[in-house]
C-alpha cells in the first residue's frame, strides 16, 4: 500500500478539511500519517480510519514555535518512508518541499486561506515578506496546488503563474441524528438561537456587533461556540453590556457535538469584515456546516459567501456591522416563518449539491495523476 504523509500545523481535531482530506486518501488507497502537533489544551484525537503523529513542542508561539515546529517536521518527513507528500498552508510547505526535492516524491499543498493576507502578517512587513519569499521561492515549482475558491486561485494563479485547483471546505452530507434535546444543552425551548461558530473568533469577525445587537433584540440567546484570540474580550464585553442571559460561550468541541448544537440553531452568522485581503475572498467551513445542518444563514457580505448565500436561497447579507443593523436582519429573518421555513427547504436542496462527496472529484483526479508518477 503507497503511504502518504499528511502535514498541517495545528492540533488535528477540529480541521474538518483536513480530516475530509485524509478519508479521500484513505479511500484511495493510501496509508496515511497525519502530522500536526498536541498542546495542553487539544481535544483527545476521535477514532479515524488512518493513523496520526501529534508532536508536543516545547515552544508553543512565535518565532521560537515556528522554528521548532519546521525542524521536527523536516527530521520526521525525512527518516519515515512516504511515496507522496501531502502539505497544508504555507507553515508546513518548506520542510515538505524540501524532503520532496531530496528524496523524488510528488508533493500536494493545499493552501486553505491567502496565507500572506492574514491581519496577523499584513500588520508585521518582516514576517510578511519572510513568508512571501517563501512562496515565491516555492509555489512556481509546484505541480499540484488546491485552494478554498475561486477567488483566491486567481489570487495565487495572477502572482505566480500556478495552476491552482479549487476544493471548497464542504462537508461531508450526512443525517444529523437530534440526540439531544434544547433542554439538555442548558437552552431554553422558547429562546431563538442565533448562533455563530468557528475554530478562529478572533478580532474583525464581527462577533463585538452581534454581542451589541443583543440588546436590540427580544427572546433571542446567541450562542458562541469556538475557539480564539478575541475570546475573552467578547465575555467581558457582554459582562461589561450586562448581556450575559443573552449570550452564552461554549469552547471549541469535537464536529460531532458541535453539529448537536447546530442543529437547534434558528440562524446561523457568519459576519467577517471586510478588513483585509483574506477576509475578504474567505468561504468560511461554517457557511456550509450551518447549509448541512439547514439552518437559515446571516452573512457579511463578502465575494465568495454572498455567492453561495444568493445562488442558494439560503439566507441573507447585512449591509453593515452596525449593531442595529445587524439586529434588524436578524428580526427579520424571524418575523415571517413562511420565509424561514423556505430558506430551509432550499438548503435541504443545496446540502446534496455542496458536499465533499461531490468535491472531491477534485483531488481524487490528481491523486490519479500523482499515482502515475510513483508508479512511473
Amino acid at each position: 500500500m503507497k503511504r502518504v504523509l499528511v502535514s498541517v500545523i495545528n492540533d488535528l481535531v477540529t480541521d474538518q478539511r483536513v480530516n475530509r482530506t485524509c478519508l479521500t486518501l484513505t479511500e484511495s488507497g493510501y496509508q496515511v500519517i497525519l502530522i500536526g502537533r498536541q498542546t495542553k489544551c487539544s481535544l483527545p484525537m476521535p477514532p479515524r480510519p488512518y493513523s496520526n503523529h501529534r508532536m508536543k513542542l516545547l515552544f508553543t508561539e512565535g518565532v521560537p514555535f515556528y522554528i521548532e515546529f519546521q525542524i521536527r517536521l523536516f527530521f520526521y518527513l525525512l527518516f519515515h518512508k512516504a511515496d507522496l507528500l501531502f502539505s497544508n498552508d504555507l507553515d508546513t510547505l518548506f520542510p515538505n518541499y524540501c524532503i520532496s526535492k531530496l528524496k523524488g516524491i510528488p508533493i500536494i499543498y493545499d493552501s486553505h486561506e491567502y496565507f500572506t493576507g492574514v491581519p496577523e502578517l499584513m500588520e508585521n512587513h518582516f514576517k510578511r515578506n519572510l513568508w512571501k519569499r517563501l512562496e515565491k521561492m516555492i509555489i512556481p515549482k509546484l505541480k499540484y496546488m488546491f485552494t478554498v475558491n475561486d477567488s483566491i486561485a486567481k489570487l495565487y494563479k495572477d502572482e505566480f503563474g500556478t495552476d491552482v485547483k479549487v476544493m471548497r471546505n464542504l462537508p461531508l452530507q450526512k443525517a444529523i441524528p437530534i440526540k439531544v434535546s434544547r433542554e439538555s444543552i442548558g437552552i431554553s425551548e422558547d429562546k431563538n438561537i442565533i448562533l455563530l461558530q468557528g475554530a478562529g473568533i478572533n478580532i474583525n469577525r464581527g462577533v463585538e456587533e452581534a454581542i451589541q445587537a443583543m440588546a436590540l433584540l427580544d427572546n433571542c440567546l446567541l450562542l458562541i461556540i469556538g475557539g480564539g484570540d478575541a475570546i475573552n474580550s467578547l465575555k467581558q464585553l457582554s459582562t461589561e453590556l450586562k448581556l450575559n442571559d443573552k449570550v452564552k460561550f461554549l469552547p471549541k468541541l469535537p464536529f460531532e457535538e458541535l453539529m448537536q448544537y447546530t442543529i437547534h440553531a434558528d440562524i446561523g452568522l457568519s459576519i467577517d469584515k471586510d478588513t483585509n485581503i483574506n477576509y475578504r475572498y474567505s468561504l468560511p467551513n461554517k457557511l456550509f456546516d450551518y447549509i448541512q445542518a439547514e439552518v437559515p444563514v446571516l452573512a457579511s457580505p463578502l465575494v465568495e459567501v454572498k455567492r453561495i448565500v444568493e445562488e442558494y436561497n439560503v439566507g441573507i447579507c447585512i449591509e453593515s456591522h452596525n449593531p442595529v443593523e445587524i439586529a434588524s436582519k436578524i428580526n427579520y429573518m424571524l418575523a415571517d416563518k413562511t420565509r424561514w421555513l423556505e430558506w430551509k427547504e432550499n438548503e435541504a436542496n443545496a446540502k446534496k449539491i455542496l458536499c465533499w462527496e461531490n468535491e472531491k472529484a477534485v483531488l481524487k483526479n490528481v491523486l490519479k495523476a500523482t499515482s502515475s508518477n510513483i508508479s512511473a
